[in-house]
């Protein structure tokens, strides 16, 4: 065989073995491309509990419920088509609180409740914190104004 065609061969294997591990990698992917399950997802999918996922949706207003031991907070997702029980044993984020969204690291127990090791809140892109409260941001200018003075940014 010739050296030309020894090449050509090396480089059909090579190409078959990247389009296999390509296929390969999509395969195993295809379920975990979503970045988060809603709590709709999560209840059609049936997950089994003790698997590592992650839940987002926005907390329902009245559902949170700080524990005695003033670090377990009980509160329920919503995507407003289902609505999953969840818990959290740790410091919560500062945004995170009734109404706004969240997304939570964790897995369901057994029970249905989804036990959450991370949360993330979200906020919306109005969000101002709470250091610039009063104050707008122009669009035109681009700048934040406060009582009708530009204010510097850095």
């Amino acid at each position: 065989m010739k050296a030309k065609h020894q090449r050509l061969v090396l480089a059909l294997v090579a190409l078959a073995a990247l389009i296999g591990a390509g296929l390969l990698a999509a395969s195993a992917l295809r379920d975990e491309a979503a970045y988060f399950y809603t709590p709709q997802d999560a209840k059609t999918k049936h997950i089994e509990p003790g698997k590592a996922i992650r839940l987002g949706g926005m907390v329902v207003k009245g559902s949170l419920k700080r524990a005695p031991d003033g670090v377990t907070i009980n509160f329920d997702v919503t995507d407003n088509k289902a609505v999953v029980p969840a818990t959290f044993n740790g410091i919560a984020p500062d945004l995170f609180k009734e109404g706004t969204g969240v997304v939570a690291e964790g897995s369901f127990n057994p029970q249905g409740t989804f036990v959450a090791t991370n949360l993330l809140a979200k906020h919306d892109e109005r969000y101002m914190p709470p250091e610039l409260k009063g104050m707008k941001y122009d669009e035109k200018s681009r700048k934040l104004t406060a009582n009708s003075s530009p204010v510097a940014q850095p």
